[in-house]
């Protein structure tokens, strides 16, 4: 059903999420993350509350695992759910319930998380742990979307592809709603919704470095991509 990475950069400058599912708008419906707050996804019968609440409740000075309890405590449902949350000093916690379909489950290591429902078997995830404990990468945004390349190449979501997303917020910015973010990139309906994510994170970098000035700077102007 869906796969996803949830993830500190190893220099502990950014919070990240990479996901991807055969259902329509994984985006739109999975990730959540703020900056100097945690990041987290919300999977398999999705909760989408728990996106808003799980950062509140990481603000409120709750550790991953604690919120992850207080989560349980808000849904009668909670068996068939699935969640993983990094908060912004890399303290990590994940949840699958007994309900999730399989395959399902995850993969904690330093700063990240992994983990998936409805796979093609455990080699997806492991596949996804293997990039993340590689430093071989340039970017962490590249980084992630390797991982979710390499998940599907081991059979990804069992069911096929459709959609994906990858995004990224930098642990200078504040907190604020909606969350400033470094990289934000959704793939809502696609037969290769990786190839054109890859695509799009190409194109990026120079309007990457152009929001991190303004934001650092606010006598910078950013132009709109794909504007005058």
């Amino acid at each position: 059903m869906t796969y996803s990475v949830v993830a500190l950069s190893g220099d502990g400058a950014r919070l990240g999420v990479a996901t991807a599912s055969r259902s329509l708008a994984v985006g739109a419906a999975v990730p959540a993350l703020a900056p100097q707050v945690g990041a987290l996804v919300t999977q398999a019968y999705t909760n989408q509350r728990f996106r808003s609440l799980g950062l509140q409740l990481l603000r409120d000075g709750l550790d991953p695992q604690q919120v992850i309890s207080r989560l349980a405590r808000e849904d009668d449902d909670f068996e068939r759910r699935q969640v993983g949350i990094v908060d912004a000093a890399g303290h990590t916690a994940v949840w699958t319930g007994a309900g999730c379909t399989p395959w399902a489950g995850a993969v904690q290591g330093p700063g990240f998380v992994v983990l998936g429902n409805l796979l093609a078997g455990p080699a997806v995830l492991d596949e996804m742990h293997r990039v993340l404990t590689d430093t071989s990468e340039e970017t962490f945004s590249a980084r992630l979307l390797v991982a979710l390349e390499a998940a599907q190449a081991a059979g990804g979501d069992a069911r096929g592809q459709q959609s994906a997303a990858l995004r990224v917020v930098n642990n200078a910015f504040e907190d604020v709603s909606p969350s400033l973010t470094e990289v934000d990139l959704r793939v809502d309906d696609d037969q290769q919704p990786l190839r054109l994510l890859r695509r799009m994170l190409a194109t990026l970098p120079t309007a990457a470095d152009d929001a991190s000035a303004e934001l650092t700077d606010p006598a910078r102007s950013t132009p709109t991509m794909g504007g005058p």
